[in-house]
C-alpha cells in the first residue's frame, strides 16, 4: 500500500493540491452524492461499493481520508478500518446509522478519526472532513523541508521524544511507539500545555473535533488508547492524571524540579 502523500500539479507559479478520499459506501445514490459534493468543494474523490472493491483501490492508490460505512453486506467497515488502520495511518470516518453507539465506540478504539451518523446532512460530511484533514500530516515542499532540517519541533517525556513535525513518538530505546493520527493529536495537545487542567470540551476544540453529544466519550476513549503507550501503569498514569468532574492534567517536572 503506498504512503498517502500530496499530489500537486503545476499552475503557473502556483501548487494546486488536492486532498484525496475514498467513500465506501453500498447505497449507490448516497455514494454518489456524497462523491459528487465533496468533488465540487475541491478534493479529489473516488468510491467503492464494499470493501473489497476498496481494499483494491487503497492498495493501488494513496488517499489522505476514508469515509467507510459501516453496515455494508460481506465485510464491514469496521473491519475494514482495522485492516487500513494497520497499514497506514490517513484518516478515517466512520458512517454509522442512528442508535448504534456501541459501532461508534468501536470505531473509536480502533482509531478512527471522527465519525458521522446517518442519516446525515452533506454540509455535515464536508465539515467532518475538513477538520479531520486539518490534522491530516501535509509533507513540506522539498525546499522548505531543508530550510526546516534545522528547526524541527521536539519534546522530551519521562524516557519518551515526541516529534511534533514528524508526529511520531519514540520510546527510550528509540523504538518507534505506534499511535494513530488522533492519539498524537491528543498528546500534542497536553505536551504544549503541560501542568495545566484542560476539560474534555477544551481538548476536543484544540483537536477540531466537531463537538456532539459524543465527544466527551471520544476524547476519553483517545486518552484511553493513549494511556496504554505511554504510561507504565496506566490504572494509576503517571503523566495524564484525570482530575474528578473536571478534565486532565497532563503532569510534566517544572523547571525547579517540581
Amino acid at each position: 500500500m503506498f504512503i498517502p502523500n500530496l499530489l500537486s500539479a503545476e499552475s503557473g507559479s502556483e501548487t494546486i493540491v488536492k486532498a484525496r478520499i475514498i467513500v465506501v459506501e453500498d447505497e449507490p445514490d448516497l455514494r454518489e452524492a456524497v462523491a459528487e459534493y465533496l468533488g465540487a468543494n475541491g478534493y479529489d474523490v473516488a468510491t467503492a461499493e464494499n470493501a473489497a472493491a476498496a481494499r483494491s483501490l487503497l492498495e493501488a492508490q494513496s488517499f489522505h481520508l476514508a469515509i467507510l460505512d459501516i453496515a455494508m453486506p460481506g465485510e464491514d467497515g469496521l473491519s475494514l478500518g482495522r485492516w487500513l488502520r494497520s497499514k497506514t495511518q490517513i484518516g478515517i470516518i466512520y458512517a454509522t446509522a442512528a442508535g448504534t453507539a456501541l459501532d461508534r465506540i468501536v470505531g473509536l478504539e480502533l482509531g478512527a478519526d471522527d465519525y458521522i451518523v446517518k442519516p446525515y446532512e452533506l454540509r455535515e460530511v464536508l465539515a467532518r472532513v475538513r477538520s479531520v484533514l486539518r490534522r491530516v500530516p501535509q509533507p513540506a515542499a522539498p525546499q522548505a523541508a531543508k530550510a526546516e532540517a534545522g528547526t524541527r519541533r521536539f519534546m522530551n517525556f519521562g524516557g519518551f521524544q515526541a516529534d511534533f513535525d514528524g508526529r511520531l513518538v519514540t520510546g527510550a530505546n528509540g523504538a518507534v511507539i505506534e499511535m494513530a493520527k488522533s492519539e498524537f493529536d491528543v498528546l500534542e495537545v497536553f505536551l504544549t500545555r503541560a501542568n495545566r487542567l484542560l476539560t474534555r470540551a477544551a481538548i476536543s476544540e484544540a483537536i477540531g473535533f466537531v463537538e456532539d453529544p459524543e465527544s466527551s466519550r471520544a476524547v476519553d476513549i483517545r486518552i484511553m488508547r493513549l494511556r496504554k503507550k505511554i504510561e507504565t501503569d496506566p490504572a494509576n498514569p503517571k503523566f495524564l492524571r484525570t482530575v474528578r468532574g473536571e478534565g486532565y492534567i497532563f503532569s510534566l517536572p517544572t523547571s525547579d524540579g517540581n
